[in-house]
C-alpha cells in the first residue's frame, strides 16, 4: 500500500491473542492474531520477572516496529527497547498492519480508518495486562503514536502513559503549518480548502494532481476519520498518570504542542529536553534544520539518556513499583 510519510495503517476487529518465543531472550516474537491477519512484534524481557512492560507505539507512515522507514533509519524503538531492558524494563515494538512483517493484515487503503489502529493498540495492551510478568503496563506513543496511545489507554488497561514527541494540535493545523512554506500561495489556498473539508467530514472530489500524494481519495476516509481527533481534548481525559517528553530541537512538533498537553492535564509531568529531534536522540548540529535532519539517518546514535529516565521514572512511580 503507497501512504504518505505521515500516514499509517491498520484494520479489523481482535478476535485472539498469542505471544510466541516466551522465554527470557533479550529479544522474542510477539504475536497478535486479528480477524484480517496477524500483527508481529518484538518482545525484549529483562532477567528479572515479573517487571514493567513499555508498549511502544510507533509514528505515522511505513514506520516499522525498530523506528525505521524510508529515508528514516535511526532505530529508534530498538535502541529504546535496549536501554530500557537494561533497566529491568520489558518492551513490546511492533509493525503496524499493513508494514514489513504485518503486511498481510493491512487492508486496502480506502478502508483504512485511524480508529483501527487505536483497536489495535489497545489489543495489545489487554494482553500485556493479563500477562503475570508484567508488574504494570506503561504505554510510550511516539509522534503519531502518541495519540494512539492516549485514546488505546480509554479502551483497555494501562497503569502510566508516555507522549514521545507527540503532537498537541490537530492534524490539519500542523499539516497547515507544513505545507504553508512550502507550496505556491494558489496551491496553499486549494490544500487549505481541503483540509476544511476533510475536517468537516466531507470527501474532496477532485483534488489538485500536484497534491494527489496527500488527498488522492483512497486515502481521504483515513484522513477524515484522523481529523476528528484533538490531541489536547484526548489528553484532558487522561486518568492514569502521564509524562509528557519533548525535545528542543525537534523541527515537526515544538514545544508549543507539549505546552497544549500539558496545559490539558495539569498534573501530567513536561520534562523539555535541550537538543533533541523528533527521533528522539541528541542533535550533534541545530544550527539549521538540514543539520538536524541528519541525525533521522544515522543509527549509531544513541537515544537521549533524558528519556529512557522519563520512562523509567514514569514506571517507578506508579504505586507498588
Amino acid at each position: 500500500m503507497k501512504r504518505t510519510t505521515f500516514l499509517a495503517t491498520t484494520s479489523g476487529t481482535i478476535v485472539a491473542a498469542s505471544l510466541v518465543g516466551i522465554a527470557r531472550a533479550a529479544d522474542s516474537e510477539i504475536t497478535l492474531a486479528t480477524a484480517t491477519g496477524s500483527i508481529y512484534g518484538t518482545l525484549t524481557l529483562p532477567e528479572k520477572l515479573p517487571a514493567p512492560a513499555v508498549l511502544i507505539i510507533a509514528g505515522s507512515g511505513p514506520t516499522d516496529r525498530n523506528g525505521n522507514n524510508d529515508p528514516v533509519q535511526a532505530n529508534t524503538y530498538a535502541l529504546l527497547a535496549a536501554a530500557l531492558v537494561a533497566r529491568g524494563i520489558a518492551t513490546v515494538r511492533y509493525d503496524k498492519r499493513g508494514i514489513a512483517a504485518s503486511a498481510a493484515a493491512g487492508p486496502p487503503e480506502d478502508d483504512l480508518r485511524f480508529d483501527m489502529y487505536v483497536d489495535d493498540a489497545a489489543a495489545w495492551l489487554r494482553m500485556l495486562a493479563a500477562d503475570k510478568r508484567f508488574s504494570k503496563i506503561v504505554v510510550a506513543g511516539h509522534s503519531e503514536g502518541s495519540l494512539l496511545g492516549m485514546l488505546a489507554v480509554q479502551r483497555a488497561p494501562a497503569t502510566a502513559y508516555v507522549s514521545l514527541e507527540g503532537a498537541g494540535r490537530q492534524a490539519p493545523a500542523i499539516l497547515r503549518e507544513q505545507l504553508k512554506p512550502k507550496l505556491p500561495a494558489a496551491l496553499y489556498a486549494q490544500a487549505d480548502a481541503a483540509l476544511t473539508q476533510l475536517s468537516q467530514g466531507h470527501m474532496v472530489p477532485n483534488p489538485p494532481t500536484e497534491l494527489a500524494s496527500l488527498f488522492r481519495p483512497s486515502v481521504q476516509p483515513y484522513l477524515i476519520s484522523w481529523f476528528k481527533y484533538d490531541p489536547a481534548v484526548e489528553m484532558a481525559k487522561m486518568k492514569i498518570p502521564a509524562t509528557i517528553v519533548q525535545g528542543t530541537a525537534d523541527v515537526q512538533v515544538t514545544l508549543a504542542d507539549a505546552n497544549a498537553l500539558k496545559q490539558a492535564d495539569p498534573s501530567a509531568s513536561l520534562v523539555v529536553v535541550q537538543g533533541m529531534n523528533h527521533v528522539l536522540k541528541h542533535a550533534p548540529d541545530t544550527s539549521s534544520q538540514a543539520a538536524i535532519l541528519k541525525g533521522y539517518t544515522d543509527s549509531s546514535l544513541p537515544i537521549d539518556p533524558r528519556v529512557v529516565e522519563a520512562i523509567v521514572a514514569a514506571s517507578e512511580s506508579i504505586a507498588g513499583a
